[in-house]
């Protein structure tokens, strides 16, 4: 390969994990609306889209692989290759917790609305596309700001998981044992929601964390 090629595969790649990131956002955002609305063909659509999510991400760590093979980079090169084999990881969970999403939008009976998961999601979304950002940009300072917020989105979820828990204690279920398993089950589905929204947003902390290494070989957000 020549120096030219070699430098274009390495954009290649920024633009590839960028738009991995991209299409589990989509899928994130799909997920969100399925459980918002109870679109059960909109969350079976987010189930299937995981395929491709899954497959995309296989291309490109063997590109990454291929590159470290091949070309054995050094220095500031050797790090973008190695944080994008990482955040390649980190996207494709992405994926997989919004496939969560699809799967509890068809489990429940009517659409949750005993806490603001829309706002929630919104919240971790944000946080992995502004840390796609940093890594597309290079913004070290970015990356710092994205682990800065996540205190926040932490504090969001377990507020939304104590309202669950209190709701759960104060309602009235009766002495009806069919009820009683449907509040539980209700439950169940909001906490893991919840679980699986604070870790997309940890995702996005683990992006810009493994970018900030690679621009200044920095392991500030890495523990």
């Amino acid at each position: 390969m020549t120096r030219e090629g070699y430098r274009a595969a390495l954009d290649d790649l920024r633009a590839d994990v960028r738009a991995l990131g991209d299409d589990a956002l989509t899928q994130l955002d799909d997920g969100l609306t399925a459980l918002e609305t109870g679109d059960d063909d909109l969350a079976e659509e987010v189930i299937d889209g995981d395929a491709a999510i899954n497959d995309r991400y296989l291309e490109l760590e063997g590109d990454c692989v291929d590159l470290l093979a091949l070309q054995q980079p050094v220095a500031s090169d050797l790090r973008f290759v190695a944080a994008s084999f990482k955040i390649l990881t980190d996207l494709e969970r992405v994926g997989d917790l919004a496939t969560n999403l699809g799967r509890y939008a068809l489990a429940a009976e009517r659409p949750a609305d005993e806490v603001d998961v829309r706002a929630i999601g919104a919240d971790a979304r944000d946080q992995v596309a502004a840390a796609l950002d940093a890594y597309e940009d290079g913004d070290a300072d970015a990356c710092r700001a994205v682990a800065a917020r996540d205190d926040e989105l932490d504090a969001h979820c377990q507020r939304a998981s104590e309202r669950v828990v209190r709701d759960l204690l104060e309602g009235e279920a009766g002495e009806d044992s069919w009820a009683v398993e449907r509040v539980l089950d209700d439950v169940s589905r909001l906490l893991l929601t919840v679980r699986d929204l604070e870790r997309v947003g940890d995702h996005g902390v683990n992006v810009a964390a493994r970018t900030l290494y690679m621009l200044e070989s920095d392991p500030e957000l890495l523990y």
